[in-house]
């Protein structure tokens, strides 16, 4: 399931319901990456863009990829502003073993940020300022050669 939120992430409730819904479908593996926004370089925050229609077509292709090995993935991002401190970022694979998810977390979550249509901004002085440096290109994206 993709779940997106405005502003930072409530991750504890988050993570209830994620603990809660793994054991009710008697998953035996529950691991989970949470992304909290650093202090540095004077951000106040990090600000988020979200394309949603193509989030959504990564996020499925990957849940298909989980599901040919009988797991599950779960993914929550914010929208908007993040004050540093607070996460933006949360993915979950639930397996019935271990080895399946500890592989599919480190896999899912480096492709999340190679790939996944999210755009970031350092908020500095209440400004939203494009974060160029850590950014990556979407593959397949740009101008179609003709």
């Amino acid at each position: 399931m993709l779940e997106l939120y405005r502003g930072p992430l409530d991750v504890d409730s988050i993570f209830s319901s994620w603990q809660k819904w793994g054991k009710d479908k008697n998953f035996g593996a529950f691991i989970t990456f949470v992304g909290t926004v650093r202090e540095e370089e004077g951000i106040e925050a990090l600000s988020f863009d979200v394309y949603e229609p193509i989030l959504k077509k990564w996020f499925d292709d990957w849940q298909e990829r989980a599901n040919e090995k009988g797991a599950y993935l779960k993914m929550a991002h914010s929208i908007g502003d993040v004050p540093v401190h607070t996460s933006s970022y949360m993915a979950a694979v639930f397996s019935p073993k271990r080895r399946v998810a500890l592989e599919l977390i480190e896999d899912f979550v480096e492709d999340f940020k190679a790939s996944a249509p999210i755009w970031k901004y350092d908020v500095v002085n209440g400004e939203r300022v494009y974060a160029r440096d850590r950014s990556q290109k979407i593959k397949g994206s740009g101008l179609l050669d003709i």
